[in-house]
């Protein structure tokens, strides 16, 4: 049975997701200024190298878990619900305007909005 990594074209197509993703997030008036700072070239290979890992493309990942990256946000800068549900937001609208069909987005959606992943991201 194939990954949703390979369901989703594999490496190629994660690259070009998280690229279209990110340009969305950095013109999101809702998140843009959680990545001011943020050397977008790395936090990209991060995203690759997780959603990589997320989506069944590998069995390894080597980043920080979601707890440790978020934490000084979450304590800091406010990051909150309303935050998370934005970056979702913006990364299905990606997935839709790049022709992913629905039942595979439903399945990022069911990784992405996972109670669990939400409640480590947002230090809960």
């Amino acid at each position: 049975m194939a990954t949703l990594f390979e369901k989703l074209g594999g490496g190629a197509a994660v690259d070009l997701a998280v690229d279209k993703f990110y340009e969305r997030v950095l013109a999101d008036d809702r998140i843009k200024h959680f990545f001011a700072d943020v050397d977008m070239a790395k936090q990209r290979a991060h995203q690759k190298a997780f959603l990589t890992y997320a989506f069944g493309g590998t069995d390894k990942y080597d980043g920080r878990y979601m707890r440790e990256a978020h934490w000084e946000l979450v304590a800091h800068h406010g990051l909150n619900s309303d935050h998370f549900d934005a970056v979702a937001e913006d990364l299905m609208t990606t997935l839709q305007e790049m022709g992913v069909p629905e039942d595979l987005i439903a399945e990022v959606a069911a990784i992405a909005g996972a109670p669990a992943h939400k409640r480590d991201v947002l230090n809960q």
